[in-house]
């Protein structure tokens, strides 16, 4: 990789920031780069890139370190186990990101989690300030923080214009998870 990284932000309502995440890592694989995934929020659910990511291996690394999503119906798992994970997860970040063993590191969801009052945003703007200069850091998750987006070297909001779900369509296998 060059020499300058980047800090790289998909953040708002519409659908697609995984998914963006997900596409400059199989790019960034194509040219032998090492990547670092963490998923903050998910976890509990299975998804797709998490069977499809080992195949990727050794290049890319993917860890669900949530407990899922945080709120929804069939979420029974009290808010601190949800803050403790999280911290973890910002732990392991910290570790990925100093250890230079990796061109480019993903935090997906953690925008998400930030909203939720999961972890800090501090905690966030800490990631990014250590963030060796040849790394590229990707943050993913509706609700960015305006600091956050300010550090960015690169800021896209994913607008929803029309979703199946207002249709009543549930989720599909191999688009949505």
């Amino acid at each position: 990789m060059e020499n300058s990284g980047l800090i790289i932000v998909y953040t708002g309502k519409g659908k697609g920031k995984t998914t963006a995440a997900l596409g400059i890592a199989l790019r960034a694989v194509g040219h032998n780069y090492k990547i670092y995934m963490i998923q903050f929020i998910k976890g509990s659910w299975h998804y797709g890139e998490m069977s499809s990511s080992k195949r990727l291996e050794p290049e890319f690394e993917l860890a669900a370190v949530g407990k899922g999503f945080v709120g929804i119906i069939d979420d029974k798992t009290p808010k601190e186990v949800h803050q403790r994970i999280a911290k973890e997860a910002i732990r392991i970040a910290k570790e990925k990101i100093l250890s230079e063993k990796y061109d480019i590191v993903i935090l997906d969801e953690i925008n998400y989690a930030v909203n939720l009052g999961l972890v800090d945003e501090s905690e966030v703007l800490d990631l990014i300030s250590i963030k060796p200069k040849n790394i590229t850091l990707v943050l993913t998750g509706n609700h960015a923080k305006q600091q956050v987006i300010d550090a960015a070297d690169l800021v896209t909001e994913m607008r929803e214009i029309k979703h199946p779900f207002q249709k009543g369509v549930r989720a599909k296998k191999g688009i949505d998870f």
